[in-house]
């Protein structure tokens, strides 16, 4: 493998590590359990679908890359099924599990695999212990956080003990649509459910997610984080001139910092090349990176995103593995001043 044929998918979730038992035994959402045709499937805050090994055995995982010429990925807790969001005295000690295995995974793959942990967020205190450790003594990259608690600045306050923790030894978050600890699922809408929730309420969620980041003084307050913003930022590339209008025409002295989108990193997870030709066009291709959203997808988002693309081969490359690869080393070079 050349430098240049790397792909480094960087969204992706991982259901294993442990997991597995601790979904079995439990009989509220999210929780595993057996049909009466033997499929097993997870029944999650949206419905349930059927938990295949792609969701859990890393192998299966691995043999998916090789097959679609990916050569690293980084797994990530699944911080969408809500497990994060559990009584801590229940779940903290089988997410440390988890995340000493994604440790383990990275050591076994020879960094092939990386991953990116989860935190009991229904304890501050707890969830600041385990950032710490996974930044200090596992050395993952960081963490994955539900989007929920950045729909207004208000509620990001919430998690402002967390964010200074994870400041410390520098992390990279990833925001992901999700609810907060004690919210309840919105009500379902009356048709067409999989397209408004996971392609249109989705989408909005991340572009919410991004603006509260870039409005507040995060970016600025916690300089040692940086901030994943998933699926091309969600809505943002296509309506960012619209916000820019409405701030020219209604807050004449106070235009809109577009500017301050490129501080923020984006993956291309399930969508494709003309989604991929604006986002680099708004935020640049060095914050931009490959993403597959698997095993919820499973196409190659190099030849499906990428290939396709109307950019430049400096461009393509960039988004394939070198945005992804700057950010690595910066996250340890964070690390590494921190832990003198």
């Amino acid at each position: 493998m050349t430098i240049d044929n790397r792909r480094i998918d960087m969204h992706s979730h991982f259901y294993g590590g442990g997991l597995v038992d601790t979904l079995r035994a439990r009989k509220k959402r999210p929780y595993l359990r057996t049909r009466g045709d033997g499929v097993t499937v997870m029944v999650a805050m949206n419905g349930e679908f059927p938990f295949t090994e792609h969701y859990h055995d890393y192998r299966v995982g691995l043999a998916e890359m090789k097959a679609a010429g990916l050569t690293h990925r980084m797994l990530t807790f699944p911080g969408a099924l809500g497990v994060d969001l559990m009584p801590a005295h229940e779940i903290a000690t089988a997410i440390s599990a988890y995340n000493d295995y994604l440790a383990q995974l990275t050591h076994e793959t020879d960094g092939v695999l990386i991953g990116l942990a989860g935190v009991p967020l229904d304890d501050m205190d707890l969830a600041c212990a385990e950032v710490r450790r996974i930044r200090r003594d596992l050395g993952l990259p960081g963490i994955i956080l539900p989007s929920n608690y950045f729909n207004s600045l208000e509620e990001a306050d919430e998690l402002r003990p967390l964010l200074a923790a994870a400041n410390e030894y520098g992390c990279h978050i990833m925001l992901h649509p999700g609810l907060k600890v004690g919210q309840e699922p919105p009500a379902r809408p009356a048709d067409n459910v999989q397209y408004r929730l996971s392609a249109v309420d989705l989408q909005s969620s991340a572009s919410q997610a991004a603006l509260t980041v870039i409005l507040s003084d995060m970016l600025d307050e916690y300089p040692n984080i940086t901030f994943q913003i998933v699926n091309l930022g969600g809505t943002l590339p296509f309506i960012f001139e619209r916000i820019e209008s409405i701030a020219r025409h209604r807050n004449p002295n106070e235009p809109f910092p577009t500017e301050r989108l490129r501080r923020l990193w984006y993956d291309c997870a399930s969508l494709g090349p003309r989604a991929l030709e604006a986002a680099v066009k708004v935020f640049g291709a060095d914050r931009i990176m490959l993403g597959s959203d698997y095993p919820i997808f499973k196409d190659d988002p190099y030849g499906h995103a990428v290939v396709p693309a109307d950019l430049s081969d400096a461009e393509k490359m960039q988004v394939s593995w070198k945005t992804a690869d700057d950010l690595f080393a910066h996250l340890e070079t964070l690390r590494q001043r921190a832990l003198g």
